[in-house]
């Protein structure tokens, strides 16, 4: 209201359960958009929509950067480090998955070199890198889905479990950079959305197994191609079943004149955030047909459809 806000227009509401019910329930809310865990968002979406409501839902993702061979290299693992262990790995847009194809494989040892170089501090500190996870759940939850991951058969290249901070920060929630490498798909660690400053690597012989790879993974959110060759990239392009798609662009965020699209487990609802959809999901259409006779003439009783001849 200090800012000029009219009187009503923004609402805020705290709560779990109950509130969530009563924002699906009223008849005075229209329509909800929704960004959150695939749980919740299900729920909120099947409910709102029981309800008559209009009803989008961000959820989950697990977002794969595919790596070829004749990407630059040097670019290429800038990319990776940055969209991977920004924000220590809390958004929904970072990348959790690098697919190496071939020989892009020898270079994960320069990729963990990069990762260890990363300063984990406060973020109001200038140097620092990566700032600390959100809460001790989110803490606890990462740290447990590292170790479950290598009990199943992932090796840990780069551990940021307990790493150094500055002094008086000890008792932060702090995960340092953390790489798995040989990471199968049934495994923990690359099904769940860890939410952390955590990469799984997986290696593959071509880019046809990449696309298929990232194709079988339920979630659409957004993906990546690293590469030099045109064709590559319009071939992943056409191939990918994800609805956000980067060339050499690690986090492909749309301005906001373009949609956010989000594909398969990632969403719920048939119209998607920003732009044009965006503008359809807040608005109503309203059609209005209108006959108005200027020369007085009584219109004819007519059984058939009536016209405005």
């Amino acid at each position: 209201m200090r800012a000029g806000l009219p009187k009503g227009v923004l609402n805020v509401i705290h709560g779990a359960h109950d509130a969530v019910n009563f924002i699906c329930d009223a008849p005075a809310i229209r329509a909800i958009s929704f960004v959150g865990s695939n749980r919740a968002g299900e729920y909120i979406h099947d409910r709102g929509s029981r309800n008559g409501k209009r009803v989008q839902a961000n959820l989950g993702a697990k977002n794969h950067a595919c790596i070829s061979p004749d990407a630059d290299k040097e670019s290429t693992l800038n990319a990776l480090t940055g969209a991977a262990f920004g924000a220590a790995g809390q958004r929904c847009m970072a990348l959790s998955v690098a697919v190496f194809v071939g020989e892009s494989r020898s270079w994960i040892p320069e990729l963990a070199e990069r990762a260890r170089k990363l300063k984990v501090a406060p973020g109001h500190m200038a140097d620092a890198d990566i700032g600390p996870m959100i809460s001790p759940d989110a803490l606890k939850r990462a740290e447990a889905l590292i170790a479950e991951g290598v009990a199943q058969g992932a090796k840990l290249l780069v551990d940021g479990r307990k790493p150094a901070v500055p002094a008086g920060y000890e008792k932060g929630n702090f995960l340092g950079p953390t790489i798995l490498t040989d990471v199968a798909p049934s495994n923990v660690a690359y099904k769940e959305e860890i939410f952390g400053p955590v990469l799984v690597t997986v290696g593959v012989d071509t880019l046809d197994d990449a696309i298929a790879l990232i194709n079988a993974n339920p979630y659409g959110n957004g993906t990546a191609i690293f590469t030099t060759n045109g064709a590559v990239a319009r071939k992943y392009q056409h191939e990918i079943d994800v609805g956000q798609v980067g060339i050499n662009v690690p986090i492909p965020v749309p301005l906001p004149m373009f949609s956010f699209t989000g594909s398969r487990a990632s969403i719920r609802g048939d119209v998607h955030f920003y732009g044009k959809q965006a503008v359809s999901f807040y608005t109503q259409t309203k059609t209005i047909t209108s006959n108005w006779r200027y020369t007085g003439e009584t219109v004819k009783l007519s059984t058939s459809m009536p016209t405005l001849g």
